[in-house]
Parts: C-alpha cells; structure tokens; sequence
C-alpha cells in the first residue's frame, strides 16, 4: 500500500530521524520531524569512564540503544585501540547491532523477533551466567529488567550510564502551524518519554490534535502510556522500532483505510 501524500510526524532524536525520513519520503509520505525527546550527556560521566577502565575485567558487555553504543564506544575509541577478545557484546535491537558494526563489531549476540530486555534474556548465552561480571551500557534512569534478571540468574551487574534524556528545547510554534495548515494524518512515536514529552510541548490545542491522530507505536508500553494520557484514539502497533517496521506498520494503516476496505 502507497503512502503517497501521508502526512507523518516522527518524534525520533535529532541522530536517529534521518534515515527514517528518508525512508517515508521515497514512499511518498510527507514526513515531519519534531525531536520529542533530545540524547544528553549525562550528569557525572565518571563512572562511565570507570568501567570503561575496568572493561577486561568483565565476561559480558551488553548495550541497550543505539545511544549507548555510540556514546561508549566513541568514548572507547578515543582512549583505546582494540576491543578486549575475551569480553563478549550483547545488544537488543538491529538499531545497535548496526551501530557496532560501524564501530567494526559484527558478531554481537543479538535478538531476531521482538527487540527488547525480556527477548535478549531468553537467548541461551544469557541463560547460565552465575559468577560473570556483566557490564550493561544504557542511559540514565532506564528499565531494571535486563540488570535485575541476570543478577538472580548469580551475575555480578555493574550499570554504566551513557546518556540522558532530557525534554525537547525545540519551539513547537511551527510544528503546530503545519498541523493546522496540513494537518497530521500519524504520529511515530517509539519511546514513553517521547510520547510524554510531546504531549507536554503542544499545549492544549495540540493536545487535541494528538488526541485525534492515529499513533504509530512499537510497543505495549507505549500504547499504555497513551491511554494514561487520555489519548484514547487509534493506535497502529509496529513490530519493533526499527524503520522497516515502522513503514509496514504505516502501510497497514493506511490498507485498511483504504476506500477500497
């Protein structure tokens, strides 16, 4: 199904909307980009810097975003030249998989369905890990699962923080005056935070408007939260957050809007 003349906001991070844009634009969409969320350095980096220090003394290395991939291990490169062999990467998503192969890491154990903590922990390497040093690289204030689960499996579970997340500095005045003008016909939005963050940032009109507008969202928590923020309208679930389920997700809405249907 076309996506021609779809008017689509996406609410990724400045760094990662990009390719995604390019990709709604050569199916035709008309993306908009309002980044609802903003990738920050975080408050104290020494701790980073300490376990990156420590990093051969751990038997796992397991990155949770694209952000903490690029964020560790620009700081890595900087100070070091190679990977330590015998310390073992783990990611959750094709998003960070990607990122460390730019970084010339291919063989990162790595879900193949659903990307998330809970897809990553059923996996068979993560499974018997009692007496290993686990290193997880994530932003500040993320989901406990991941550490929680493998410190009862016997792991040791050191956290290093590699950014934070702060709340969109954009001015949302011309966002609101395309959805008036154009009007927004879905709404990507692939984190809480970010749905939470736009939702604050368009005021009580916009509010109305989102209220109105189907969202596209990659996961049960997401759609939750929406429901929390009374935004009780049409909700398209994606596979996951990567681009390409993303636009399956869009061409399935708009299939089943067609006049056709």
């Amino acid at each position: 199904m076309s996506l021609t003349g779809l008017h689509v906001l996406v609410t990724r991070p400045a760094e990662q909307a990009p390719a995604l844009m390019e990709r709604l634009t050569r199916e035709g969409a008309r993306p908009l980009h309002f980044a609802a969320i903003e990738i920050l350095d975080p408050q104290n980096r020494a701790p980073l810097v300490d376990a990156l220090d420590r990093l051969a003394t751990f038997q796992w290395a397991i990155f949770v975003s694209p952000n903490a991939v690029d964020r560790a291990m620009s700081l890595w490169r900087a100070r070091n030249e190679r990977w330590p062999s015998a310390v073992r990467i783990a990611c959750i998503g094709r998003g960070s998989a990607r990122e460390l192969k730019r970084f010339g890491i291919d063989d990162a154990l790595a879900p193949t369905g659903r990307f998330d903590s809970e897809s990553l922990l059923l996996m068979p390497p993560l499974q018997a890990v009692g007496g290993q040093k686990i290193l997880i690289f994530r932003g500040e204030g993320g989901r406990e699962l991941l550490g929680d689960t493998l410190a009862a499996r016997g792991a040791e579970v050191t956290y290093a923080d590699c950014y934070r997340r702060g709340a969109p500095t954009t001015d949302v005045t011309a966002l609101l005056r395309t959805w008036a003008r154009t009007g927004i016909d879905a709404v990507i939005v692939t984190s809480v935070e970010a749905l939470r963050n736009l939702y604050e940032a368009l005021g009580q009109v916009g509010r109305r408007w989102l209220a109105q507008t189907p969202l596209v969202v990659s996961s049960e928590r997401i759609r939750a939260a929406a429901l929390d923020l009374g935004l009780e309208g049409e909700t398209v679930m994606a596979a996951n957050a990567t681009d390409d389920a993303l636009i399956e997700a869009l061409r399935a809405f708009c299939a089943h809007k067609s006049p056709n249907n």
